[in-house]
């Protein structure tokens, strides 16, 4: 099978997992899903690695959503198992406990903004262009896309994007809370590695304690929340990070966690 998808660990901190099919913008073919299912499975247990970067090659598109090419000749029920493992995928990516950064690079349609929308943190180069294009093909999002983007910007903003099948720019995209930084095409990566960076440094199992916290919360009540930022928090107690965070502090110096 041809190697569609790059991981580079070349900074043990830090993963990039790189969709490479920029002949067919990066859509998410079957060969793709399945590599790309093994990369982040790869990823799931790794203890060196504090945070993971995504993005596409080339400088057209992150990730055109589903291999259309690819689907006009499936059978039904064949559909019907490529948009399951759409979902899943998108899933593990985003139950990974590492925190995840969407360097996107492109165009990001249907799937490929579905993609972004499991990541933790986004930002986008200033020629993309977003959008859940899925109604104007006769289907609907299909892989989180109903439900993560109104979590994200409001249901009213949402069902609006998505039942008008609009695209928009990045400055629209950011004004609405989708992406958090713009930067040019040149410094995308360089902008991704800063924020992994920033977030590298501080202890892996408080990183993967506050995104669960956050993630679990968001779709309770703010009791419920609090009682989850609790039970987090309690994890956290008992490492050996937490007593070297306030050794450094005392002693004015960088903390060097191990994630015990």
């Amino acid at each position: 099978m041809t190697k569609v998808i790059d991981i580079n660990k070349d900074h043990k901190e830090i993963a990039v997992i790189t969709l490479n099919r920029e002949e067919a913008a990066n859509a998410l073919s079957v060969g793709l899903l399945h590599q790309l299912g093994d990369a982040i499975a790869g990823l799931q247990d790794e203890p060196a690695v504090r945070c993971i970067i995504v993005t596409g090659s080339g400088q057209k598109a992150f990730c055109a959503g589903a291999d259309l090419k690819e689907r006009a000749g499936m059978a039904e029920g064949e559909v019907r198992r490529t948009v399951k493992l759409i979902g899943d995928t998108i899933s593990a990516l985003e139950a990974l406990p590492q925190p995840v950064i969407a360097a996107i690079n492109g165009s990001a349609f249907g799937g490929g903004l579905e993609l972004a929308l499991a990541c933790d943190i986004r930002i986008a180069s200033a020629h993309s262009r977003l959008g859940l294009t899925e109604t104007s093909l006769g289907i609907i999002p299909g892989a989180g896309g109903t439900q993560r983007l109104p979590r994200l910007i409001g249901t009213a903003k949402a069902k609006e994007l998505i039942l008008t099948a609009r695209r928009i720019d990045v400055n629209e995209a950011e004004r609405l809370g989708i992406i958090s930084k713009v930067t040019s095409q040149e410094e995308l990566m360089q902008a991704a590695w800063a924020i992994a960076k920033e977030i590298a440094k501080n202890a892996p199992l408080a990183l993967k304690a506050a995104k669960k916290a956050i993630n679990l919360g968001m779709d309770t009540d703010l009791q419920t929340g609090l009682q989850i930022e609790g039970l987090f928090y309690g994890t956290t107690i008992s490492s050996k990070d937490r007593l070297e965070g306030l050794k450094a502090f005392k002693e004015k110096r960088s903390p060097v966690y191990t994630g015990e």
